[in-house]
């Protein structure tokens, strides 16, 4: 294909990306998102297709940009050029293209608790408490859920409140966001809304077209923001929000048994807004706050600088913090944070107007303060005592109406009937 057709097929997507309204490249709905405008002078240009081919692989995405090319080729539709280019991840940052399938460990926090005595995992800790139901909830919530009991319950709170404080103390912005999202933005968001890989709890017809679940607050946030046009005053953007996450996702990796990997959780996350120029900066600000979260609960942990396979579609870079689990003898992931440059952005038409008044893409941020059930696993697990009970970090004791350690409870304040099913 000559230059010049290329050319004058590129010039004609440009122009649709200006002129249309609606979303095509998802299933049909009746919710306005503005048009994605893909970095097509990027994706398109022939020069780049070695590099994104080789970004796809190594991150183990579904896109190819092969296709892409082809379908520019062939003056193909909108709808199914647009299809395809969604597919395509972000770019990668150049420092971790190299890593290994593990990563890089940038830093380690907390020293590595010590026992004289074999120390219990979190589950039976709970249990030896009767602080935690796990079994017989298939009739209740299916499989890979749980329910917190007593103080158990209370300390889930508290480290929700705790760190809700720690980071309206860093002027994040509270927000309450809902748990059902149309589907297209968790897909814009860089979710696998499809096929055997996807994560996605969908919503029966019934109860709406094309809901879902949401997996994070994150996507509410994004949601929240497709449109927008932000001032430059206002940024960066910072947002907190507490939300119930749903993962349809399973595991039988043993080291994620129990509450590691379950089906629904709360989790506490920060979204960002930024310049281009700042979201570095941002990632580093986001790591910080997690460092000190986790350092000041007495967690023993690890930054690890994840390599191209694990940062999914949308990250350019992402950092995991695995900590220490004692009783299961094993560092587990316990947050992220994420730099998704303007691959959300692009998607959603989150932009910002400049000093000289154009409007640009921000780059957005996110990262998890805490999510409950690993942190319980983690806090539990390193605070527990020979006797089976755990110790209350100084931290959240004002949260926690005066008790300073977790013990059993009366079993007849516990006592919950058994649910026998009717069968007909």
């Amino acid at each position: 294909m000559n230059f010049s057709r290329r050319l004058a097929n590129l010039y004609k997507y440009r122009s649709l990306c200006t002129d249309a309204k609606t979303v095509t490249s998802a299933p049909k709905v009746n919710l306005e998102l503005p048009q994605p405008e893909y970095d097509i002078d990027y994706l398109c240009d022939v020069g780049n297709r070695k590099y994104i081919a080789e970004n796809i692989k190594q991150r183990k995405g579904i896109g190819d940009i092969d296709k892409v090319h082809q379908l520019l080729e062939t003056s193909a539709s909108r709808e199914l050029l647009d299809i395809e280019l969604g597919k395509i991840p972000n770019q990668t940052d150049p420092r971790v293209s190299d890593y290994g399938p593990e990563g890089r460990v940038l830093n380690t926090c907390g020293s590595m608790p010590t026992f004289n005595y074999q120390p219990k995992e979190f589950e039976d800790l709970a249990k030896n408490l009767k602080l935690i139901r796990t079994e017989n909830l298939g009739q209740l919530s299916g499989s890979r859920s749980y329910m917190l009991l007593g103080d158990l319950a209370e300390l889930e709170e508290a480290l929700v409140y705790y760190t809700l404080r720690e980071l309206v103390n860093r002027k994040f912005q509270v927000i309450s966001v809902p748990d059902i999202l149309p589907s297209q933005i968790i897909e814009r968001c860089g979710m696998i809304v499809e096929g055997t890989r996807t994560q996605v709890y969908y919503l029966d017809s019934a109860h709406g077209h094309y809901q879902s679940l949401s997996g994070t607050a994150e996507m509410a946030i994004a949601g929240k923001l497709a449109g927008a046009r932000l001032s430059l005053e206002h940024l960066p953007l910072k947002y907190a929000a507490v939300s119930r996450c749903y993962r349809a996702e399973a595991s039988s990796i043993i080291a994620e048994r129990g509450l590691y990997r379950v089906h629904q959780f709360t989790k506490v996350e920060m979204f960002v807004c930024c310049q281009p120029h700042q979201s570095a900066e941002l990632l580093n600000e986001l790591q910080s706050i997690e460092e000190e979260l986790f350092s000041s609960l007495g967690i023993h942990f690890k930054v690890v600088d994840m390599p191209p396979h694990e940062l999914g579609a949308p990250a350019y870079r992402k950092l995991d913090i695995e900590g220490w689990m004692p009783g299961r003898k094993l560092f587990g992931e316990l947050s992220s944070c994420s730099n998704c440059t303007d691959y959300q952005s692009r998607r959603l038409g989150i932009k910002y107007e400049t000093a000289d008044h154009r409007l640009e893409h921000v780059h957005t941020l996110n990262g998890t303060a805490c999510a409950i059930p690993r942190m319980l696993i983690a806090l539990c697990e390193t605070h527990q005592t020979e006797e089976g009970i755990i110790k209350i970090p100084e931290k959240l004791l004002p949260f926690m109406k005066g008790k300073t350690i977790i013990e059993q409870q009366p079993v007849a304040a516990m006592r919950f009937a058994k649910y026998k099913p009717k069968i007909h």
